[in-house]
């Protein structure tokens, strides 16, 4: 039986103890075919009642699991997610990989990228457009700016990647235009 049949053939859940072993054992056997010079820390906790299984990678070969935007590090959460998923049909198991503080960082920089443009919609009075993002940075923004009631905002465009719109709300007593 091959490596990706062990992971995703059989759907059998009672092969692994519980999702911990079943990421850990995937990691393992990932990395040492892949010949990466990275090592991982698993911890698990729960959030919102489901089980929250924490991949932290380190190593010499970290700037591949952060570069390009963290693009191998939501390949390696997709493929643990899918991995999850098949052997635990039933159970909601979260995964989520980081690198070096890699994603904290990376949303810092949106949330202060979307407060300039929130504050130049404000102060301007009229749209701003963001650039087209992927799902998961438009809900940062998205959640960022729906703290302010001066601004509201909303995904525009086809396909996975969209621009954002952030608008001023117009007060009920201004009789100014739309934009």
């Amino acid at each position: 039986m091959g490596f990706l049949q062990k992971i995703f053939g059989g759907g059998k859940s009672g092969s692994y103890k519980d999702g911990m072993n079943l990421v850990e054992t995937v990691l393992r056997g990932t990395l040492d075919r892949a010949n990466l010079d990275i090592s991982f820390d698993l911890k698990e906790s729960e959030e919102n009642g489901k089980l929250l299984l924490e991949v932290d990678f380190y190593g010499q070969d970290e700037k591949l699991f952060t570069g390009k935007d963290g693009a191998l590090l939501d390949a390696f959460q997709l493929f643990l997610k899918r991995a999850i998923q098949n052997h635990f049909p039933e159970d909601n198991i979260l995964v989520n990989c980081d690198c070096n503080n890699f994603r904290e960082n990376a949303n810092q920089g949106l949330i202060e990228l979307a407060e300039r443009l929130k504050q130049r919609a404000i102060d301007q009075g009229k749209s701003v457009y963001l650039r087209a993002l992927a799902p998961k940075d438009r809900k940062v923004i998205h959640q960022f700016l729906a703290s302010d009631e001066r601004v509201k905002s909303r995904s525009i465009g086809d396909g996975l990647y969209k621009k954002i719109k952030i608008y001023p709300v117009k007060n009920e007593g201004d009789n100014s235009s739309a934009t």
